[in-house]
């Protein structure tokens, strides 16, 4: 198998190199940016992309986009990302196309050499490999309560975690009152906060977008 790896931490990306040749894993190019990443990777006949979430310049979002950009020229090019932390915003942009190839792993797992080859062989088969906490964190986002909520709830629910009033919120947000009330009964419905409900619902709604922030 051919590699193209894109990393800027030197000892990570050098640690790479040494610890994938003895797997059969042949590194035809490494380097510290993606400048040229998509290119580089289809001129040397790569069967996989390895490559960091942040790259200069920015180190925001340079290494994602590069292998969305890859995936684009190739549909379903075998691609792992790495990442330092958990960031589950990036995950939607991957696995866009559904067309599998596709791994997303924390660098703390490189140090398993065995799991972290074998998720490499998974990905340039076809396979998708996310990392357990990318999953976790995913799981929990999905399940938000909030999700349901409108904008416009969200900003109700907002202004009543911050403590104020239907009158209050009714100013701020430049409605009627009776406005607010429909949006406030419709957040309480939402969440799952029911008439009869022996809890202060108002402090339950709050409570449960201050545990989401």
């Amino acid at each position: 198998m051919r590699a193209v790896i894109a990393e800027d931490d030197t000892l990570l990306r050098e640690g790479l190199v040494s610890l994938l040749g003895p797997e059969g894993i042949e590194v035809v190019a490494a380097s510290a940016d993606v400048v040229g990443f998509s290119a580089t990777v289809l001129d040397q006949r790569a069967d996989l992309a390895i490559v960091d979430v942040r790259m200069p310049p920015t180190w925001t979002n340079e290494g994602i986009q590069a292998a969305v950009d890859l995936r684009r020229r190739r549909p379903g090019f075998p691609v792992v990302v790495l990442s330092a932390h958990v960031e589950t915003r990036f995950v939607g942009d991957l696995l866009a196309d559904d067309a599998g190839g596709i791994g997303y792993l924390l660098k703390e797992r490189v140090g398993a050499v065995a799991d972290f080859v074998e998720s490499l062989r998974r990905v340039a088969a076809g396979g998708t490999v996310l990392d357990p906490e990318v999953v976790t964190a995913l799981i929990r986002r999905r399940k938000s309560p909030l999700e349901a909520l409108t904008e416009r709830e969200r900003e109700v629910l907002e202004l009543i975690a911050r403590g104020d009033g239907n009158r209050e919120i009714a100013a701020a947000l430049h409605v009627t009152e009776a406005a607010v009330l429909k949006h406030v009964r419709n957040i309480f419905l939402k969440l799952g906060l029911l008439a009869d409900d022996t809890r202060h619902r108002r402090v339950v709604a709050a409570l449960t977008y201050l545990n989401q922030q």
